[in-house]
């Protein structure tokens, strides 16, 4: 497989793409974890620095980053799939305020790490601003702020914005506004989490890459090579998890796609912004994500690929002509500076994993010393880094401040069976589209939208 055609990130890192040798034969471990993502691989260095004498090791079918660890948009944020309102309704309010405060906290401690251990990886806190382009996201702009208020989160953490402050920031078409958090650090995420991988190693931590895992039970992990057995084994395949024998209906793997444009001449950029280099997106509901890139790209993204019947996973899903296209059109809508053929020099995607109820989760179950994390909905760069915090202490008996989360031990319900979760994902996929359409149509808020994100629990 040629790995630097996975994802532009992939085809830039700083470092060769050779894989790991793969296990060898049945061996034993502390600490087995599955997957050589952001998840796994944050976990073992967290159990690593917290006992050195931990045999850990990280099994991973490609090598490490293959998934979205090396394919996402480069956000490391503070975004939690889970609402404030709605994480106060299921937990209380001070626990929902505990968690965002936590999620804000781990964008600095991932930046902690990337100096720490001289990760370079075009690290840089330029925050995000997100456009209001319509009335209706206008005025999903500043309910955004009104609700952070009424949870005692003030302008520090997330500003509304006139018209001239939004564009000052990100100079897009036609904007009225938007808000702006300092809570998100710009990255190159597949340098990321290959820095991390040799930081691991660093600290006495194996991994055996192109070692597919067939099949997780309580005490090992068992691969074609043969079976690591460890009294602790950790899940950490995010959208491949449906892959797993019994994982199935576990979460659902949503495709995201991206493009790169060539790096772009300075006089654009003194056009469209961006100079801290903010990450970007708009108030829409289908989702769209952006960010300057080191090297002067516009790296952009979004969804509205169509999730594939039985949770299926296949890399020919990576690539969708008519997404990729109708990325290329919104980011010329956005900066017409851009021209009516935007340069688009890459072109990729991968699957993330949705829990049904949208819910991202991490847990530990001490009878059987099996453990997880995952269902983040795409927010899982920064997410991923508490999840391996929080197993670590979870793995190792400690009560803190993260094992009591609301998150922790949370289980998300099953997905339906085929084809019930077939037509319940392509729907609501296409219900969002047609709400931003007929917004952008009536400059009113669709009430089809505001019904299906109630549905969801939002």
């Amino acid at each position: 497989m040629c790995y630097p055609k996975l994802s532009y990130w992939l085809s830039s890192v700083d470092e060769p793409l050779v894989p790991r040798p793969p296990l060898p034969g049945d061996a034993d471990a502390d600490v087995v974890i599955v997957g050589a993502g952001y998840t796994g691989l944050w976990t073992a260095y967290y159990l690593a620095g917290a006992d050195p004498t931990l045999r850990i090791t990280v099994l991973e079918a490609e090598i490490a980053g293959y998934g979205a660890s090396g394919r996402n948009g480069g956000w490391c944020s503070a975004l939690f799939p889970t609402s404030l309102p709605a994480l106060a309704r299921r937990h209380g309010r001070d626990a929902a305020l505990a968690m965002q405060r936590t999620v804000q906290a781990t964008v600095r401690e991932v930046g902690r790490v990337v100096t720490a251990e001289s990760i370079d990886c075009d690290w840089a806190y330029g925050g995000t601003v997100v456009l209001a382009r319509t009335g209706p996201q206008l005025a999903r702009a500043r309910a955004a702020v009104e609700e952070a208020r009424e949870f005692g989160l003030g302008p520090a953490d997330l500003a509304l914005l006139d018209a001239g402050e939004a564009s000052a920031r990100c100079a897009a078409d036609g904007v009225l506004g938007g808000t702006y958090t300092p809570h998100c650090a710009a990255v190159h995420p597949a340098r990321l989490v290959r820095g991390l991988a040799r930081a691991v190693e660093r600290r006495g931590v194996t991994i055996h890459e192109r070692t597919p895992v067939t099949a997780i039970s309580p005490g090992a992990a068992v691969t074609p090579a043969g079976s690591v057995r460890a009294p602790v084994v950790v899940r950490a395949t995010e959208g491949y998890t449906p892959m797993l024998p019994g994982q199935r209906r576990t979460v659902a793997p949503v495709y995201s796609l991206m493009v790169a444009t060539e790096p772009l001449p300075a006089r654009i950029w003194e056009r469209i912004g961006l100079a801290e280099r903010e990450t970007f997106s708009d108030h829409r509901h289908v989702i769209i994500y952006g960010q300057r890139t080191a090297d002067g790209r516009l790296a952009f993204g979004g969804r509205g690929a169509p999730y594939h019947f039985g949770s299926r996973v296949r890399p020919g899903y990576d690539r969708e002509p008519r997404v990729f296209a109708a990325l290329r059109r919104t980011l010329g809508e956005l900066f017409p500076v851009l021209g009516p053929d935007v340069p688009v020099a890459h072109t990729w995607g991968g699957p993330l994993g949705v829990a049904r109820d949208w819910a991202a989760s991490v847990g530990y179950d001490p009878a059987s010393g099996l453990a997880w994390a995952g269902g983040y909905v795409g927010d899982g760069v920064g997410t991923s880094n508490l999840a391996g915090r929080t197993l670590a202490d979870l793995i190792r008996g400690e009560c803190t401040d993260l094992t009591a989360l609301p998150w922790v031990n949370h289980r998300s319900p099953r997905w339906e069976p085929e084809p019930l979760r077939w037509l319940a994902v392509n729907a609501g996929l296409r219900l969002m589209s047609s709400a931003d359409a007929a917004e952008l149509r009536k400059d009113r808020p669709s009430r089809r939208a505001a019904t299906f994100s109630h549905l969801l629990g939002h």
